[in-house]
């Protein structure tokens, strides 16, 4: 059977600090195959029936939703972290995407942490979705020493969890490899977020390509292993206009198309 590549979808963190509805307006003028939804700060993003609008209008499909598990989100459908994965799933069916996203917990979220590999296992089987646990990376503080800010661990590798997210930017700023955890990983992983970082102190979210985590690398990878989940290009473009977001996120997703249909076309 010939590879096939995976749909490649953006998600609306890339439009930072615009709206979830110029996400939807730049995926559909670029030709992304779809949307990974950030419900976040944007009050549109955690209207399900707007964004579903939204969806139609511009004919661009929601392939995954991101639950608000960030610090800046810790509000955002409520302070109980399971309604918020419970409501993500609602989101996610009423969309029609199947995958959702989320990240670890805090050190700080006791009882959620406590039970987070039994209760995304529970929400697995009663929604039939997939819950991607994301990959994060340690904190350092100003002497250069690991914080403790997630539990049961920033790696989900070492969680109990069928589906899992890689993201390069993280991957980056914990030092790994993501060449070797799609390797590791293997039929766990079910979700890319295409980016790019160098090994610093910072999250950078580069565009593909321009840090050293071989993106490149990466797809042809994925297309080794014959992907079947999302690649949504995650990048940082704040403080550019729009036309040179625009401009990034075009050459995001070109660079994605370019290095999948080129590692297809060797696999035949």
């Amino acid at each position: 059977m010939p590879a096939v590549a995976p749909r490649v979808a953006l998600s609306t963190s890339s439009v930072y600090p615009e709206s979830t509805a110029a996400g939807f307006a730049l995926a559909r003028k670029l030709g992304y195959d779809g949307i990974e939804l950030m419900v976040g700060v944007d009050p549109a993003s955690a209207d399900v029936d707007a964004v579903e609008r939204l969806a139609d209008y511009h004919e661009v499909p929601v392939l995954a939703v991101h639950a608000p598990t960030l610090l800046l989100t810790q509000r955002v459908w409520g302070p109980d972290p399971w309604e918020k994965l419970e409501r993500a799933a609602m989101a996610a069916h009423q969309l029609g995407a199947d995958v959702v996203v989320v990240h670890p917990p805090f050190r700080w979220q006791r009882g959620y942490a406590a039970g987070f590999t039994e209760g995304i296992r529970r929400l697995e089987q009663t929604t039939g979705l997939a819950f991607a646990v994301e990959n994060m990376y340690p904190w350092r503080g100003p002497g250069g020493g690991d914080v403790r800010a997630y539990a049961p661990s920033w790696d989900p590798s070492l969680l109990d969890c069928d589906n899992l997210t890689l993201d390069l930017s993280h991957a980056a700023t914990a030092r790994q490899s993501s060449v070797g955890l799609v390797r590791d990983w293997g039929e766990r992983l079910r979700h890319v977020h295409l980016t790019d970082g160098t090994a610093g102190a910072t999250d950078q979210h580069l565009l593909p390509g321009e840090g050293d985590q071989d993106a490149a690398g990466v797809l042809a990878e994925l297309t080794r292993t014959r992907f079947a989940g999302h690649v949504v290009v995650e990048v940082q473009t704040r403080g550019l206009s729009r036309s040179e977001r625009s401009n990034a996120l075009a050459v995001s997703l070109n660079f994605v198309r370019h290095h999948l249909s080129a590692a297809v076309g060797q696999s035949r």
